[in-house]
């Protein structure tokens, strides 16, 4: 297995343990894939810093707002900037219940391999999609379609 192969198949490894730490409801594993100084932003806007800050969070969601919600996750594009840096970009959402076809937020994951060989999540954001507005701005703008979805 090349190197980039072994890397690829490690970040998505990450990815998947955080989608099994949030259907365990597990705040504490779910940080465990931050790095202690990781920055998480959410599609609201919020700013958490630091891995406690993410831990206590997700405790806090896991037992009130998001409580027996599932994740999904769909990885885009991942791209490696240097040897021990990644720029995941993905699509996901939570759920309870079936898995929606249409994941509605774009996320993206910084990742970056520590001196112990483990690939952890130095940033993440995650945004809100509008299809809507995207479809209504295409239609004014052609030009603002993503290559991808031309």
């Amino acid at each position: 297995m090349s190197n980039a192969t072994h890397d690829v198949a490690a970040i998505t490894s990450v990815l998947n343990d955080l989608v099994a730490a949030w259907e365990r409801h597990d705040a504490d594993a779910y940080g465990e894939l931050f790095t202690p100084d990781a920055t998480y932003i959410t599609y609201v806007g919020t700013y958490y810093q630091g891995r406690q800050d993410i831990v206590d969070s997700h405790r806090t969601l896991f037992t009130g707002f998001l409580k027996g919600s599932r994740l999904a996750d769909e990885v885009l594009d991942i791209r490696f900037h240097g040897t021990d840096t990644a720029v995941v970009n993905g699509r996901g959402d939570t759920y309870t219940g079936k898995r929606p076809h249409k994941l509605t937020k774009i996320q993206t994951y910084t990742l970056v391999r520590g001196s112990d060989d483990t690939w952890r999540i130095a940033a993440f954001h995650n945004t809100k999609r509008k299809p809507l507005m995207e479809s209504i701005s295409y239609r004014f703008a052609p030009g603002l379609v993503p290559a991808a979805e031309r």
